[in-house]
């Protein structure tokens, strides 16, 4: 469940970032897919990470 919290908090942080810089419609799309795929695969390691006890 944590990493679908991450990768919607991640598409908001790259909307965010992406209006800040003033990007057009297709900037905008690309932030929140890279921001949300990044931040969903930080959540998919620290979940593994956490579940093996490293």
């Amino acid at each position: 469940m944590i990493i679908y919290y991450a990768a919607i908090f991640g598409a908001g942080l790259g909307g965010f970032t992406a209006l800040r810089k003033k990007g057009n419609l297709f900037d905008i799309a690309q932030y929140v897919a890279i921001y949300a795929i990044l931040f969903a695969l930080i959540a998919l390691f620290y979940v593994i990470f956490s579940n093996r006890g490293v």
